[in-house]
């Protein structure tokens, strides 16, 4: 009889992946339009849907190179997000200079216009997310070449899911603080071994630690996510975070057998794999259908300032507001009283 049922149930996700299958090749996967597109949709900016199921308009890419920054994985093309993100990113890579460390190694941001991705993660979809590398910014430029084959360094025992204290510093604490500190940061992942780490050695001020959340992986960097940003009403928000610390049971959960077991069962297919776009907001395909910048210089943060001034001209005409990291940000909605949440942020 336990044969029986697992045939059965075997059958039953085979039937529902190939009516997905079915379904994707009478419209093309939202991926594979999405990942085509190469630069921005020309439009004020606005984020329609959720973090992992959604797109966004009027998105600025974050320079290669920055004062306080270098980006990575250039090949990917996923140096794009809402003004906002990336003014706030611009505003953490000159602060945390300040605090000790060197500068920003940035990481997957969004697609040009969002939506699903190609490859890898679930979110990044609506420009509010970015991940940044637990690597600093070394002294040299790197090479696009360097910046391709380099790894970031995983800050956690070999095999384990505790932090190596070789690797960890006050600064990766201050790194975090610093980006906690912002109102417009809503949460902040890392692996469940490094806010133990937090938990056990952040001292005088602790309440920063309800932003960092525990979640598989992110134990090579740190996934930043802020809330939908003012001007966007087809954003879906986030539960807030709980108001506690997240030092509690919550926490000692993750280190159980019972997140690491692996799923029962066959695979089910990723969102992303038969995603289409009926399945995003309408607005998608009007994001899609969008006119591209003049060029993607016009539309690239450089530094301090926001995007360059030799591009700023351009934006009225292309039906962007100019942006400066001063202006996003007094423009941000106040932060949002937390509630409690029963299980962990989805990332």
């Amino acid at each position: 009889m336990r044969f029986q049922r697992i045939l059965k149930l075997a059958a039953m996700t085979l039937l529902g992946f190939s009516a997905a299958v079915a379904t994707a090749g009478a419209e093309p996967l939202a991926k594979q339009l999405f990942g085509a597109k190469t630069l921005p949709a020309a439009t004020r900016p606005a984020v329609h849907g959720f973090y992992s199921k959604g797109c966004f308009a009027g998105g600025v890419a974050i320079a290669p190179d920055g004062p306080n920054w270098q980006a990575m994985r250039l090949s990917r093309n996923r140096r794009w997000g809402h003004p906002a993100l990336i003014s706030m990113l611009e505003r953490l890579s000159r602060e945390a200079a300040q605090d000790g460390w060197r500068g920003l190694l940035v990481g997957d941001i969004s697609q040009p216009r969002g939506g699903p991705m190609l490859t890898g993660h679930a979110s990044h979809q609506i420009g509010l997310d970015a991940d940044i590398w637990f690597t600093e910014m070394p002294a040299k430029r790197m090479s696009v070449a360097d910046r391709e084959r380099i790894s970031a360094i995983s800050m956690l025992k070999k095999g384990s899911l505790y932090v190596d204290d070789k690797k960890w510093t006050p600064a990766h604490e201050a790194v975090l603080h610093r980006a906690a500190s912002y109102p417009e940061v809503e949460r902040i992942l890392v692996h469940p071994g490094i806010k133990k780490k937090l938990c056990d050695t952040v001292r005088g001020n602790r309440s920063w630690l309800s932003k960092i959340r525990p979640f598989w992986g992110h134990h090579y960097h740190f996934h930043v996510r802020i809330g939908c940003p003012a001007g966007s009403p087809g954003c879906k928000s986030q539960n807030p975070p709980p108001r506690s610390e997240g030092c509690d049971d919550t926490l000692a959960w993750w280190f159980t057998e019972e997140p690491w077991k692996p799923a029962k069962g066959p695979a089910k297919p990723k969102a992303r794999d038969v995603m289409t776009m009926a399945a995003l907001p309408s607005a998608c395909r009007v994001v899609l259908e969008a006119p591209n910048p003049v060029s993607e210089a016009a539309v690239t943060v450089a530094g301090r300032g926001g995007v360059p001034q030799a591009a700023t001209a351009d934006l009225p005409a292309l039906g962007y507001q100019a942006v400066s990291p001063a202006s996003v940000l007094s423009a941000m909605p106040p932060a949002q009283v937390p509630r409690p949440t029963n299980r962990p942020g989805f990332e």
